[in-house]
């Protein structure tokens, strides 16, 4: 099977030196594509510059990503080439910068444009947070015959709304399935499909099932 797994963070530069992320360490993904790798699978590993995650890399090739921008350039690259499955776990940054204004001393807003390091002595900034595209919502189109596999990580609610989450990703952007995970899950993850629900209490047990739904 030829694999693509995405781990770890995308961010969105503000200025030269400062920038928007996410506490994504890429631990997941890059244990995921460690295991396809290691049952015969050839994997290519797209993983963010910015995970911290210290763990080998055993996979037949490695791209490194920055900006969401970036991962959607990578990601669409592949789309003339024959790839069985995707496993898309980077943790896409939900916002990038979009206008900016300072605060003048008559308390009024005037657009600013940002230099290689915004200054702190120009007073109050002001930024809009612009949702960022969604990645996913864009790969069945560039891979019509590939097996793609999504994750939702939510924070907040409950079990049954991280996975109401995993399912509607499956609706809007027509994944074969959805691996719903984090603080709202609890311990544990859920593999939703749209044949049903199935909770697997361990990574390793996900990473096996993962890797037989896959399969061609």
């Amino acid at each position: 099977m030829n694999c693509i797994v995405t781990a770890g963070p995308t961010f969105e530069p503000l200025d030269d030196v400062r920038r928007l992320t996410n506490f994504s360490t890429g631990r997941l993904g890059t244990e995921l594509a460690n295991f396809l790798a290691a049952r015969g699978h050839r994997v290519t590993l797209l993983v963010g510059e910015l995970a911290t995650y210290p763990g080998e890399r055993r996979v037949q090739a490695v791209k490194t990503f920055s900006t969401t921008k970036d991962l959607h350039a990578k990601l669409k690259s592949f789309s003339g080439q024959k790839v069985d499955a995707i496993f898309h776990a980077a943790a896409v940054s939900d916002f990038s910068f979009g206008k900016m204004f300072v605060r003048t001393a008559a308390d009024k807003l005037r657009p600013f444009s940002p230099s290689q390091k915004i200054s702190t002595r120009g007073g109050r900034l002001l930024v809009e947070l612009v949702p960022t595209p969604k990645i996913i919502a864009e790969l069945r189109g560039w891979f019509p015959k590939t097996k793609i596999v999504g994750w939702k990580f939510e924070a907040d609610g409950e079990r049954a709304d991280a996975v109401r989450a995993a399912a509607r990703q499956l609706a809007d952007c027509a994944t074969d399935f959805c691996v719903a995970n984090g603080p709202a899950y609890g311990k544990g993850f859920n593999l939703v499909s749209a044949d049903g629900k199935k909770h697997i209490a361990t990574a390793e047990k996900l990473f096996a099932a993962l890797e037989g739904l896959a399969l061609p």
